[in-house]
C-alpha cells in the first residue's frame, strides 16, 4: 500500500491563525444536541484563508478570477517537496536554483514553519525574486507550510507575480513528517464560488 501523508492543518478553535488575530480564529458552536432530543449538530464559522487553503487571484488582484475557476486537474498530480528548512527569513532565487525546477511542476516548500503549531511572525517566506524565478520557469503550483507565502513586502509582489503568471498558491501545509522528494499531490478545496479562497484537505501519496 502506498503511504499517505495528510498535510492539512486541523481546524479547531485553538489553531494558529494569521498574526494571532482573534477575529481570524474559527468558531465552533453546538447548534443542537441529544439533551434537546435532537441529533447532534455543530456550527462552524471561519475565514476562508484559515489553515490549509487555496488562494484565488481575486485575493490579491482587483477583478481577479475566483476560486471556482481553478480546475481540480491542476490540484491533483505529480509534485515535489523541496527541503528548505535551512532557509532563514526568506526563500530567494538563489535558494531555488539548485533544485532544477521544471516548467509545469507542482512545488511544495518545506520550511521551519512545519515544525511549529504556533504562528511565527518571522516565518520563512518566498521573496519576490524567488517568485519571479518560479513564474519565469512556468511552474503550475507552489505551496508553502506557512500561513502566508509572503510577508514584509509592500504591494504583495510575491502573490501578484505568481497570480499574474497563473501559478496556483496553496498555503498552510504541514510537512514536518514528509521527506523531500516526489509524490502524488491531492488538494481538495471546498466547492465554493465567487470568492477569493477555499479551505482544503491536502494529501501526499508516496511509494
Amino acid at each position: 500500500m502506498p503511504k499517505i501523508y495528510d498535510i492539512s492543518m486541523t481546524i479547531e478553535e485553538s489553531m494558529q491563525v494569521w498574526k494571532n488575530y482573534e477575529a481570524k480564529k474559527p468558531r465552533i458552536e453546538n447548534a443542537q444536541n441529544h439533551d434537546q432530543g435532537k441529533p447532534h449538530e455543530s456550527l462552524l464559522a471561519m475565514n476562508v484563508h484559515t489553515g490549509t487553503h487555496v488562494d484565488a487571484p481575486l485575493h490579491m488582484l482587483a477583478g481577479g478570477a475566483t476560486i471556482e475557476t481553478i480546475a481540480l486537474e491542476r490540484l491533483v498530480g505529480p509534485a515535489r517537496v523541496l527541503d528548505l528548512t535551512h532557509a532563514r527569513d526568506c526563500i530567494t532565487k538563489a535558494d531555488l536554483e539548485p533544485f532544477a525546477i521544471r516548467k509545469g511542476e507542482r512545488i511544495l516548500l518545506k520550511t521551519s514553519s512545519s515544525f511549529s503549531e504556533a504562528f511565527l511572525s518571522d516565518f520563512v517566506f518566498l521573496r519576490e525574486d524567488g517568485a519571479r524565478y518560479l513564474a519565469d520557469i512556468g511552474i503550475g503550483l507552489v505551496a508553502t507550510d506557512a500561513l502566508g507565502i509572503e510577508r514584509a513586502q509592500a504591494e504583495y509582489p510575491t502573490h501578484r507575480t505568481l497570480m499574474r503568471s497563473d501559478v496556483i498558491i496553496v498555503e498552510g501545509l504541514r510537512l514536518k513528517d514528509v521527506p523531500a522528494g516526489n509524490y502524488t499531490l491531492v488538494i481538495a478545496p471546498l466547492k465554493l464560488t465567487g470568492i477569493d479562497a477555499a479551505p482544503a484537505r491536502a494529501l501526499l501519496i508516496g511509494d
